[in-house]
């Protein structure tokens, strides 16, 4: 079935280069498939190394033009981007549900939470505050300016197909950089009708490049990035080994990189916590998107004494979640975003059963009524889950919640950090006391206390250990996007 867009030309298929659409330099394509049926409905442009640098060139020669233009003009200019993207909501919206799959509801939550972004950065462009320091000595003046640090490559996964390359571009414009950036091969449409919505709000030539590639060829455009001394930054959302393969590959030129890498996320449910509300949380944070978000809860611990009325309560909202194609009003959630995804979850779940696991809801896959589409699975609860299960160890991706029970918070949190990863963290207590120890004490970026909804665009996004550096989001988000110059100035009688 064809798109129904109320603009036809915000479905692009080529690359945007020098501010305008070409096709691949070998003239290649690739084919863009729906997951809720598998069906290929788009082709887009299969790039190489000379469209990468094709983009760079256009960048670069891009770059000193708009880092000299003023920062109010700059915010003007991504406060249009703002506006046109809002203008276009729900064909955005039905763009990111076509590629992705997610149900239509939550892609056009997707396109407002990826247009914050875009309004924050237009806002924080005019706040890059530089500092005065007191000189050491009379007839000197020190003082510390923050400048662009020049082309950014913006690297960016399927799962959000609008709100993580939003994120990334937007903070590059305000602070001064020009952009050359490459989509998931999964979901390239959204990325391709963001950046032609930025043409549209008048940002100049250059200044936002995207070139598309299948997975066979995005090695070759990444790689091509790498190599060139042109690209200063490299922003990237995905998977911790990739993301430290940029980092080895990107040393040779120096680059500074923002790594928004795995996770595996805890989720403590204490004994003196609020249960509904805790069930609420879990549910929020787990089934967005299917559970293919990377602060999606992979291990839920729940206290001994709390443990079975939890998990009773927890299995009567995961059995009555709708599973359907985003073409179903009532559909909750939404197909995986393709076999191998679904293969891993499938994998997990064997791999927990065998061990011991009971299963308490779900556990398999399914077949919509009315869809052809083979990657959806039920959503899923494990019971007495143990820490020699895989799922205890590798990111599940996907709508399975297992339940660890635990006795004490000692153990817990020892539980809880027991992983190479460090994105998100959440716990659930009524005890003030309890809440700063725990707080302290587990090794994520971001905790949610008593919260299951953690992102905003006012907030730093990002983690430690093995899910990465850099944050996103806040006034943090636009320093890893600009230098610090010290001017130091003498001879002042």
């Amino acid at each position: 079935m064809p798109l129904q867009l109320t603009r036809s030309e915000l479905q692009c298929s080529g690359n945007f280069i020098n501010g305008e659409w070409r096709p691949a330099n070998a003239g290649n394509q690739y084919g863009v498939a729906d997951p809720a049926s598998g069906t290929v409905f788009a082709s887009i442009a299969d790039s190489d190394a000379q469209d990468a640098a094709a983009a760079v060139d256009s960048a670069a020669a891009a770059f000193e033009a708009w880092r000299g233009r003023t920062a109010r003009e700059r915010a003007q200019l991504v406060k249009r981007w703002h506006a046109l993207i809002l203008a276009n909501a729900e064909d955005l919206a039905r763009l990111i549900s076509r590629e992705q799959g997610k149900p239509l509801a939550e892609a056009r939550g997707e396109v407002g939470y990826g247009a914050s972004y875009v309004e924050w950065f237009a806002e924080e462009a005019v706040r890059a505050y530089g500092d005065m320091i007191p000189e050491p000595a009379r007839g000197k003046k020190m003082l510390v300016v923050k400048e662009p640090v020049g082309v950014v490559a913006a690297i960016t996964p399927w799962n959000f197909p609008l709100a993580m390359i939003a994120r990334k571009i937007a903070p590059a414009l305000a602070a001064g950089c020009t952009v050359v950036a490459k989509p998931a091969e999964d979901t390239p449409l959204t990325a391709l009708a963001l950046v032609q919505l930025a043409h549209e709000a008048g940002i100049p030539a250059g200044v936002v490049n995207i070139v598309t590639a299948s997975r066979a060829q995005t090695p070759v455009v990444v790689g091509a990035w790498l190599a060139d001394s042109r690209v200063r930054k490299i922003t990237f959302t995905g998977s911790t080994a990739v993301g430290k393969s940029l980092a080895r590959d990107s040393a040779a030129t120096l680059k500074t990189l923002s790594l928004e890498l795995g996770g595996n996320a805890p989720f403590v449910v204490f004994d003196d916590a609020d249960l509904g509300a805790a069930v609420d949380g879990l549910m929020a944070a787990k089934f967005r998107n299917g559970g293919q978000t990377c602060v999606s809860p992979n291990r839920v611990y729940v206290q001994r004494k709390v443990y079975d009325a939890f998990a009773d309560r927890l299995v009567a909202r995961v059995s009555s979640l709708v599973v359907g194609p985003a073409t179903d009003p009532a559909a909750q959630i939404g197909p995986m975003i393709n076999e191998r995804a679904l293969d891993k979850i499938v994998q997990h779940v064997g791999d927990a059963i065998e061990r011991g696991a009971s299963l308490l809801t779900g556990g398999k896959r399914l077949q919509p009524e009315g869809s052809a589409g083979t990657t959806f699975y039920a959503p899923t609860v494990l019971g007495n889950a143990t820490r020699d299960m895989l799922l205890a160890s590798e990111e599940t991706f996907g709508p399975v919640v297992a339940l660890f029970p635990f006795d004490d918070e000692d153990e817990v949190v020892r539980l809880a950090n027991d992983t190479p990863f460090g994105l998100a963290s959440y716990f659930y207590s009524r005890d003030i006391a309890r809440v700063w120890r725990v707080a302290d004490r587990l090794e994520s970026g971001i905790v949610g206390i008593n919260e299951g909804a953690l992102a905003a665009e006012s907030a730093p996004f990002g983690g430690i250990k093995e899910s990465g550096y850099g944050r996103e989001g806040s006034r943090y988000g636009l320093e890893h996007y600009m230098h610090t110059k010290y001017l130091c100035m003498g001879g002042i009688k």
